[in-house]
């Protein structure tokens, strides 16, 4: 069941989401969520979502702006290693609120807190019509880079953010896409060297097979 879900989720949601320039890791999060501890599901998310954009650029690469891509790249490297640190940091904090429910004991834990509200706000953007119509002028970029990258490095969701700073830069469909990618890797790896400082490589070496398959499946929903 757990790779049928994972990996249907992958293949779907790197379809439906590959024009948008976002959603892959919106909608496949809360599938690993289920199955993994939350910090675990985000890792591994990320995993599946930074081989998929490299297989994406290594498709679209040649039509990347490389000045969209400094400009807004760059302050998002910077934001996405302090937004990981974040989660880290969350992750390590003492439950906020302890009590019992049908006979068992439960806690709320911060980083929980936090992640659950982002995983809805970002939804929402995602799913209202509204949000469809937001967008940024282009001397705004740095300040995209900024926010992109930090809930990049904290949640995974850097998309929806990163398209409403993008789309008004006059890019052919092709160059948005290829531009938001090749941003998605450079917070992707930013994220993923902090990340590794609390996934062991057994955790890893564990999951090899389920993450070669989703990460197979998203590639085939390309």
């Amino acid at each position: 069941m757990k790779y049928l879900l994972i990996c249907s989720a992958a293949f779907l949601t790197s379809g439906l989401t590959l024009f948008s320039g976002f959603g892959l890791g919106t909608l496949l999060l809360p599938v690993f969520a289920l199955f993994f501890a939350l910090e675990v599901a985000i890792g591994l998310t990320a995993i599946v979502h930074v081989l998929n954009n490299l297989f994406k650029l290594a498709l679209l690469g040649r039509n990347t702006d490389r000045k969209i891509v400094l400009a807004f790249g760059l302050p998002a490297i910077l934001a996405a290693f302090a937004g990981a640190k974040a989660l880290v940091w969350l992750s390590d904090l003492q439950p906020l609120v302890r009590y019992q429910a049908l006979g068992r004991e439960l806690e709320i834990m911060p980083v929980k807190l936090a992640i659950g509200v982002l995983m809805i706000f970002f939804a929402l953007i995602e799913a209202i019509p509204a949000f469809e119509k937001v967008s940024f002028d282009r001397k705004y970029l740095p300040l995209g880079g900024v926010l992109s990258g930090f809930f990049g490095g904290l949640s995974g969701h850097q998309g929806a953010l990163r398209s409403a700073f993008l789309i008004r830069c006059g890019l052919s469909k092709e160059a948005f896409i290829a531009s938001g990618v090749a941003v998605a890797c450079l917070v992707d790896f930013t994220r993923l060297g902090v990340y590794m400082t609390k996934l062991s490589s057994a955790a890893l070496d564990a999951h090899v097979g389920l993450l070669t398959a989703a990460t197979l499946s998203a590639f085939l929903g390309v």
